[in-house]
């Protein structure tokens, strides 16, 4: 199936807000990491994505603050600048067989990188696998709209990820950011172009 290659904002304000349904876990401390691993290892797939608190400042650049992975029913919040540097963490996202499917991840990879020294593999850049389909659109709040017809928000995008606790609307953002990315590959993976 070929998609229409582009979409105007004005067409995507029009459409019904897009919602998840799944569980959001916040991993604030390295209690709890292991465990979200397990889960996300048993995952063929996981969608992927990353904070980091904007900077209004000509110059001032902020560390990376949120890594957000996300399995089909559940999205998993690092909080990586308050549980450190991590060895599961990082061989999970080094692992390449476990597919991990994300937006910009070049740029993601290499905020990651200056978090801990990693080498990332097995990820799947949205923005090139949609090109078959027809779509031309990189961003991923239009790709979903011309995908699935709804609307992603982005009114949290430029919110303080560094705040402790994060509030329900950036959890929520956060998680749909990931859970986005896996839908869309998985839904244009059982296509035929």
């Amino acid at each position: 199936m070929i998609y229409q290659s582009k979409i105007e904002k004005e067409e995507i304000v029009q459409m019904p807000m897009c919602s998840i349904r799944g569980r959001i876990i916040v991993i604030d401390s390295p209690v709890g990491i292991d465990c979200a691993i397990s889960a996300l290892r048993e995952a063929e797939t996981i969608g992927f994505d990353t904070e980091t608190r904007p900077s209004f400042v000509k110059g001032v650049f902020y560390k990376i603050s949120l890594l957000q992975l996300a399995t089909p029913t559940t999205c998993y919040l690092f909080r990586l600048q308050m549980i450190g540097k991590n060895e599961s963490l990082k061989a999970l996202l080094e692992d390449p067989s476990v597919k991990k499917i994300g937006l910009s991840t070049h740029d993601d990879s290499r905020s990651l990188q200056r978090w801990m020294p990693c080498r990332p593999a097995g990820f799947v850049e949205l923005q090139k696998y949609v090109k078959p389909f027809g779509i031309e659109e990189m961003s991923l709040q239009k790709i979903y709209a011309i995908v699935f017809g709804e609307h992603i928000s982005k009114a949290q995008q430029l919110s303080n990820w560094e705040i402790n606790p994060l509030t329900p609307a950036q959890q929520q953002y956060a998680a749909i950011d990931a859970w986005a990315c896996l839908k869309i590959y998985e839904h244009l993976r059982k296509q035929k172009i």
